[in-house]
């Protein structure tokens, strides 16, 4: 019987690592949940770019039944919104069965089925001599791009999207004198069967970071109740996965299919899992909510770095850490827009207090040391947070700000 090594630890950093660049096991699971596009509510964006495709059919319906008359060869117009009809149809369809999944296979045929839209309008109307009057089946090919921009990827719409603009503009050169009266209405045709799909992935793929971004905060929110010291968000996993691990062991052993004494290979994967249990019980003993908060957030993992030797973020009561944990997510918001934001959150040394409080609280200093987050350009919101978590005093430093706090928390002797 063989057993597998354990690959992760509580944190969900890879053994021999421990902090160091790997993914942390709340940023995994936020990136699991997000994976399929339905599971962040995108299906309800799906449903309206279907509803928006088939207002914009029916648009170009009523453009092809003004131009019924004028159609060289009628049969190929009709052909055309035949085929991007059942592509709509097979589409929708594939939505209500296969739900927010659609397989390479089809994907391919729909934008097959769309090529031969552009082909065929085109086609149609080549005799006339202005593609951006008289396309409309073409156009509405551009619309459908959105019943799937859901469904797959943002960079294959957009270069499904990209493929169809070279096809405009390419017939457009061939076939359309470019003057000052029929250029307005090719660039018009152009876009309008272009951006639907390019605004469609920039809409859904702000929709997704927005919701992440929420999922985020809601989880790593839940350390502010945390004890004092406390293992990670996803520790109960971990130790289910390293109990079974450790059960496979000892049955293999008690039922005589592995051997007294082990072999090195397997006595390696024991030692592996008697340290890995060793540390989960440690953990608890010297981490504290603060430090779950910034390693198991996808957000602030990234930006923010933590210096807390004594463990003092423990001693913050609930308000506090709201407060710090609030006003450290806030800096650090714009961090995909500002790549260079960075938060350095500071705790400790406590300095020995020469006055007795009368309340007998301890002084614990904080200092939040930011780069490029200038004063003028921090949300109103992060003072209110940092009130919160005491008394403060800020600071420009290399053009970038300081904030020292004044942090007084319950002697825990007292407790």
């Amino acid at each position: 019987m063989s057993f597998l090594r354990p690959e992760e630890n509580t944190l969900g950093t890879i053994l021999g690592r421990r902090g160091k660049g790997q993914a942390p096991g709340l940023a995994k699971a936020t990136r699991q949940a997000s994976a399929r596009g339905a599971t962040l509510g995108t299906g309800y964006l799906g449903v309206g770019a279907g509803v928006i495709t088939g207002i914009q059919a029916l648009y170009g319906l009523s453009i092809f039944g003004s131009h019924f008359s004028l159609y060289p060869s009628l049969v190929l117009a009709v052909l055309a919104w035949a085929l991007f009809i059942l592509a709509f149809a097979a589409a929708i369809a594939t939505m209500s069965v296969l739900g927010d999944r659609l397989p390479h296979w089809l994907f391919g045929l729909f934008l097959v089925l769309l090529a031969c839209v552009v082909a065929l309008d085109f086609l149609a109307i080549w005799p006339l001599h202005n593609i951006g009057q008289y396309a409309s089946a073409s156009v509405s090919a551009g619309f459908g791009l959105l019943v799937v921009v859901t469904l797959r990827g943002g960079r294959e719409v957009v270069a499904a999207a990209g493929a169809l603009a070279v096809a405009f503009i390419v017939a457009i050169i061939l076939n359309t004198p470019l003057t000052s009266a029929t250029i307005p209405t090719q660039l018009a045709a152009l876009a309008l069967a272009v951006l639907p799909a390019v605004l469609g992935v920039a809409v859904v793929r702000g929709f997704r970071r927005m919701v992440q971004l929420e999922l985020d905060r809601v989880l790593v929110q839940s350390t502010v109740s945390a004890p004092r010291f406390a293992v990670g968000m996803l520790a109960s996993e971990e130790l289910a996965r390293l109990d079974l691990a450790a059960e496979e062991l000892l049955e293999s052993v008690a039922t005589g299919r592995t051997r007294l004494p082990l072999d090195p290979k397997t006595a390696s994967v024991a030692a592996s899992l008697a340290t890995e249990l060793r540390l989960h019980l440690i953990e608890g003993r010297r981490e504290t909510w603060l430090y779950h908060a910034v390693t198991e957030s996808e957000m602030l993992g990234k930006a923010v770095t933590l210096t807390d030797g004594g463990s003092l973020a423990g001693l913050l009561d609930p308000t506090q850490r709201d407060g710090l944990l609030s006003a450290a997510w806030l800096l650090v918001s714009d961090v995909k827009q500002t790549p260079g934001r960075t938060v350095q959150l500071t705790l400790g040394p406590m300095a020995p207090s020469t006055e007795q409080r009368p309340d007998n609280k301890l002084l614990v200093p904080i200092v939040i040391t930011t780069t490029e987050v200038p004063r003028n350009r921090v949300d109103p919101a992060t003072w209110e947070s940092i009130r919160r978590v005491g008394r403060y005093s800020d600071s420009t430093q290399n053009s970038s700000l300081r904030v020292d706090i004044e942090c007084f928390v319950d002697n825990p002797a007292d407790q």
